[in-house]
C-alpha cells in the first residue's frame, strides 16, 4: 500500500535573521509549514513572534534569510504576494473614518472584488462575527474586541491562500472567539492555511495540528501537534521547551 505523499509546504522560511540594535529578534529561523493547516506559533514574550510574522508577511524586511510563500520569495514582489494572503497583525491598523461597513466593502475593492460582491461578503460577514450594532458606526468608536473582529473580516473577504494572525483571540469575548474560530476552520477546510501567534495554550492545542514553539528567536521544537505533545498537555510540553518550570528553591517564604 502507498502512502500518500506530504503536503507541499505553504510557507517555509530559512535562515532568517533579525537585529534591532543590539536586541537579537530573530536568530537563525527555519519553519516548514504545510499546505492546508491551521499552524500554532507560540512562545513566551520577546520570543520573536511577532517579528517572525511581520517578516512573512512582508510588514518588516529581515537583516538575512528568505521566505517563501507557495514557492514565491516574499521580498522579491511583496505587494504581489500581499494580493494572495490575509493579515492580521499585533499593531491593528483599520480605516478609522469609516463605518465597519464601509471598511469591509472598501477594503474588498482594494482586492479586487465587484461592488455586488464586495456588498455581498461585507453583509455575511457583519452577520456572522456579530457586527450588527456597530456596522454603520464609525471604526474609531469600536472597542478592542469588535476591531479584532473587523480585522479578521478585512483579512478572509478575499479567501486568502494564507491566513497570518498574530494575537486573534486577544480582547474578544469567549462568544466571539468561538465565531472566530469557526469561520478560521471554514477557511482551513477550503484548503487555505492558517498560521496564528498566541498565548493561549488551550485554544492552539485544540485549533491547530501543527505547532511550532518559539525561544530566543529560534523554532526548538515543531511537529504535528499530537506528536509533539505525546499524550502531554502543550503548555506542559512548551514549559520544558523553553526551561520555564519554578526552581524548588523559589520562593520558599510561603509555607503552609
Amino acid at each position: 500500500m502507498t502512502t500518500a505523499p506530504a503536503p507541499a509546504p505553504a510557507v517555509t522560511m530559512h535562515g532568517l535573521h533579525k537585529h534591532f540594535g543590539a536586541k537579537v529578534a530573530v536568530d537563525g529561523l527555519d519553519l516548514s509549514v504545510p499546505a492546508g493547516t491551521f499552524f500554532g506559533l507560540v512562545g513566551p514574550n520577546g520570543a520573536g513572534k511577532s517579528t517572525t510574522l511581520k517578516i512573512a508577511t512582508g510588514l518588516l524586511r529581515p537583516d538575512g534569510g528568505t521566505v517563501r510563500i507557495h514557492g514565491r520569495d516574499v521580498w522579491d514582489d511583496p505587494a504581489a504576494i500581499k494580493q494572495t494572503i490575509g493579515i492580521v497583525p499585533e499593531d491593528l491598523r483599520l480605516f478609522e473614518r469609516l463605518t465597519g461597513r464601509e471598511s469591509l466593502e472598501y477594503t474588498a475593492l482594494l482586492r479586487g472584488l465587484s461592488g455586488e460582491e464586495s456588498r455581498r461578503r461585507a453583509d455575511d460577514l457583519v452577520e456572522v462575527l456579530g457586527l450588527d450594532e456597530g456596522a454603520d458606526r464609525l471604526v474609531v468608536d469600536y472597542s478592542s474586541g469588535m476591531r479584532k473582529k473587523l480585522a479578521l473580516a478585512n483579512a478572509v473577504l478575499h479567501q486568502p491562500s494564507v491566513l497570518f494572525l498574530d494575537e486573534p483571540f486577544e480582547s474578544v469575548d469567549p462568544l466571539s472567539v468561538r465565531v472566530l474560530r469557526g469561520v478560521l476552520e471554514r477557511l482551513v477546510a477550503a484548503g487555505s492555511t492558517v498560521v496564528f501567534s498566541s498565548h493561549v495554550m488551550e485554544v492552539v492545542e485544540r485549533l491547530c495540528d501543527h505547532v511550532a514553539i518559539v525561544h530566543g528567536g529560534r523554532i526548538v521544537a515543531t511537529g504535528p501537534t499530537e506528536v509533539l505533545c505525546a499524550g502531554r498537555r502543550l503548555e506542559d510540553v512548551f514549559a520544558d521547551a523553553v526551561g520555564s518550570a519554578l526552581p524548588d528553591t523559589a520562593l520558599e517564604w510561603i509555607t503552609p
